[in-house]
């Protein structure tokens, strides 16, 4: 399998190092507009292939898309990123134009690749890039709220003393502020979360406190470093590991809707089976009255944001 990774900055070479020392590719492209940046990049991980036990994955620094040609999978990174003064909106009109540029230089040279968008803000960006390239909505994968799922299984798992990998929930809708979590899908170790802090003699866990901290945690580590990384290139990790093997995994990724949930054109992170095909499909949770009205109010928010940066943009939406 051959992989492109668009960005050489601090969550573009995150990946890299993951599917280089976890993955299973004979070839990793990492592409950059400043090739020496890319180069380095290379050039310091070729010295890690004689020290690890993981497969001699051909690597390519470049900065001309042609070297995408074949890939199966392209991981978008690159991007602005926010200044101080600018807004949510700036930030999203500048991404988007730039992500709608690099979709179409992939398309030209991958047009069967399935595209996992990182670039914040990563599900307004998928959106138009779907609206503006022929690539299908499951082939246009928006790394949407699976590091903030990530995150709450941490917290929950550090209050009950147990393995992250034994707590269960999801956080879904946009990554960002415009975000829920279904407390009827939060278990411990296989039990109900409430059944697990009762019969643990611990306080019950409340969702939105919960949401709270999840939000908080990304703050946190922007505030101290400006960037969060290793947790969101495990995220990408995580998504393309599941299409490499066709794992059909279910994981609260972003895609365009159509009609779930009685949603359409607004990009949201649901429960979404991910193998082979890219985004396979959304399963149909029965979620509460209220779950339901927080998620056409999400879907809502993230519409408006979206036809505002198409406005300013001229991009189709």
């Amino acid at each position: 399998m051959k992989i492109g990774v668009v960005g050489a900055g601090a969550v573009g070479v995150g990946i890299c190092n993951y599917l280089l020392t976890l993955g299973s590719i004979s070839e990793l492209v990492l592409l950059d507009k400043h090739l020496e940046r890319a180069e380095g990049e290379v050039f310091d991980f070729r010295h890690t292939a004689a020290l690890t036990f993981s497969k001699n994955t051909h690597i390519v620094p470049t900065d001309d898309y042609l070297t995408l040609i074949g890939a199966d999978i392209v991981v978008i990174t690159a991007g602005a990123q926010i200044q101080q003064g600018q807004s949510r909106i700036d930030v999203a009109e500048a991404n988007s134009k730039i992500g709608v540029q690099i979709a179409k230089e992939i398309e030209r040279v991958a047009p069967l690749a399935t595209l996992i968008v990182v670039t914040n803000p990563c599900d307004i960006v998928t959106h138009f890039i779907v609206k503006n390239t022929n690539f299908p909505n499951n082939r246009v994968i928006s790394s949407g709220c699976v590091i903030d799922t990530a995150r709450l299984m941490t917290i929950v798992a550090n209050r009950v003393n147990i393995d992250p990998k034994n707590i269960f929930g999801y956080v879904l809708g946009e990554h960002g502020s415009n975000c829920f979590t279904p407390k009827s899908l939060i278990s411990i170790a296989g039990q109900p979360a409430d059944y697990y802090c009762d019969t643990h003699n611990l306080g019950l866990i409340c969702p939105n406190e919960l949401l709270e901290s999840v939000k908080k945690a990304g703050y946190e580590i922007f505030k101290r470093k400006r960037n969060t990384t290793h947790g969101i290139a495990a995220s990408v990790f995580r998504i393309i590991q599941a299409i490499m093997i066709n794992e059909r995994s279910v994981l609260p990724v972003g895609t365009l809707l159509n009609g779930q949930y009685g949603l359409k054109d607004v990009v949201l992170s649901l429960p979404t089976v991910v193998g082979r095909n890219g985004a396979e499909s959304i399963l149909n949770h029965p979620f509460t009255e209220e779950e339901i009205n927080t998620l056409m109010l999400i879907a809502k928010n993230v519409r408006t944001i979206t036809e505002q940066v198409a406005t300013k943009t001229g991009l189709n939406v």
